[in-house]
């Protein structure tokens, strides 16, 4: 299920709106950030089960204010899905033959991005 998120944010310079994006792309399930408006003052997200509330609060803390303007469903095309099974599938096999490792998430903040390195 994808989700398009659009939220208002107070930008006072070029600064605030690269920090908002970043913000934003850091989130988990988030797959497309645009900045859109007049004054250029709405962050339009799209992802999947992206926890808007968890997006508000981050921003926040680094933007002081921010406001949830729409939630709504994205639908998908379903010619794009078929295609993407076929991938999809390939890639599964390849890497069913690898073991996965778990790893344990011990102080998980949701507002820092996740380190890729363990």
């Amino acid at each position: 299920m994808k989700q398009k998120i659009v939220i208002k944010v107070l930008n006072h310079s070029e600064k605030c709106q690269t920090m908002a994006l970043k913000i934003a792309a850091t989130m988990h399930g988030v797959n497309e950030v645009a900045i859109q408006g007049k004054e250029k003052d709405e962050l339009v997200v799209i992802g999947d089960e992206v926890d808007s509330v968890k997006l508000v609060c981050c921003l926040r803390k680094k933007l002081r204010t921010s406001t949830i303007l729409s939630v709504e469903e994205k639908k998908e095309e379903k010619k794009e899905e078929k295609k993407d099974e076929k991938k999809d599938e390939k890639i599964r096999s390849y890497y069913d033959h690898y073991p996965t490792y778990l790893t344990s998430e011990m102080a998980y903040d949701p507002c820092q991005p996740t380190c890729s390195i363990l």
